[in-house]
């Protein structure tokens, strides 16, 4: 199983141009992020920084998100926001030239917030993002997320993600299985990876309860594991967990 940690919710005790380094010297040879700057269109100078760091490191960028507006004031993407589209819009080609640079090949597109979403509109930016982003022979995931943590995100089943994708009617459209969103809403993820594999872009795993590292809560990562191999999956699987101080991968230790 390729793992990859996401360096924007692990490592977070060091600055972010540090992480890229800090995963290497944990034994990944890949990483992911969400957004990592304030706006659409960092400086040149910001971008390079970032760029450098990672290649520095030695890891690959494995997954990657477009903007999704100030994620620790609430906001969930700005895919379907009339008042975030041209901001979205602004940072497709900065994301997608970042993600070509660093050999990235899945882009994440969080859909946003309700009230006030535009079915029609996500479906446009979608659209324009995956066409963007097929330039570089990358794949752009659909999320969908807990209503327990994000109340206002309308996108939270597997069944509403294969929806809007199918509507999108793109070959490089897939969905982001975040297995602890999914199961947190009730779903039989292991029944969801025999039956559906096929359709994952990108897999992001956490315990349930506490969104911990596996083996922290009551999901069964041993059988999950097991499953993914099984149906073939052979994309990245991203560490989006939550942990503090050591042994934060310690699990993957037989």
């Amino acid at each position: 199983m390729r793992l990859d940690v996401n360096l924007s919710i692990l490592f977070t005790e060091l600055p972010m141009l540090e992480r890229p380094a800090a995963a290497a010297k944990a034994g990944f040879d890949a990483v992911e992020l969400w957004w990592p700057f304030d706006g659409p269109e960092p400086s040149s100078r910001e971008l390079g920084a970032l760029r450098q760091a990672i290649e520095d490191a030695g890891v690959r960028l494995a997954g990657l998100n477009f903007d999704a507006g100030d994620l620790a004031a609430g906001e969930r993407g700005l895919l379907a926001r009339p008042d975030g589209s041209a901001r979205f819009q602004a940072n497709i080609d900065v994301a997608v030239q970042l993600a070509g640079e660093l050999g990235c090949g899945v882009l994440n597109a969080l859909y946003g917030n309700e009230p006030g979403t535009d079915r029609a509109l996500a479906l446009a930016n979608l659209r324009r993002a995956a066409d963007a982003a097929a330039g570089i022979g990358a794949t752009v995931v659909v999320e969908a997320l807990n209503s327990h943590e994000n109340p206002k995100y309308p996108i939270t089943s597997s069944r509403a993600a294969f929806e809007l994708i199918d509507e999108v009617d793109r070959e490089n459209v897939a969905f982001l299985a975040d297995l602890y969103h999914l199961h947190r809403m009730g779903e039989d993820v292991l029944s969801l990876i025999d039956r559906h594999s096929a359709r994952f872009g990108h897999v992001q795993i956490a315990d349930d309860p506490g969104r911990g590292r596996p083996g922290s809560g009551r999901m069964p990562y041993d059988e999950i594991f097991a499953r993914l191999s099984a149906a073939g999956y052979r994309g990245h699987v991203g560490l989006e967990y939550r942990h503090e101080g050591p042994g934060a991968f310690d699990w993957r230790r037989p």
